[in-house]
């Protein structure tokens, strides 16, 4: 049970993740580069080309997520493979979210 609860959870998780970043690439479209990383003052400090920028988090996502399918928790921690993987997800997501909103307001910035 707890290995399709976390199955379930990852595959949500990347789909969620896929349909963000094809949302963004036809919001991006006129961009050949993306920003990656922003130093403190908001300037950016490199870019990448859009396919990678947008693609970054799913496939990151999906090594993070993967031994959580294939490994079984130490005996006495089922209980905690479940928040975990969705705590996880929850943080990767927001994380996604977040370089998209930075990248709108670079992208926004400059034009």
């Amino acid at each position: 049970m707890t290995q399709a609860v976390v199955a379930i959870v990852a595959i949500v998780t990347l789909g969620l993740l896929t349909a963000m970043s094809l949302r963004a690439n036809r919001r991006f479209k006129r961009e050949r580069q993306l920003p990656m990383q922003w130093w403190l003052d908001g300037s950016v400090t490199w870019t990448a080309p859009r396919p990678v920028a947008l693609a970054f988090m799913p496939v990151l996502a999906a090594v993070c997520l993967a031994p959580a399918l294939f490994l079984k928790p130490k005996p006495g921690q089922e209980h905690l493979a479940i928040p975990v993987v969705i705590l996880t997800a929850l943080v990767i997501l927001g994380v996604h979210a977040l370089h998209l909103w930075l990248i709108r307001g670079t992208v926004q910035g400059r034009s």
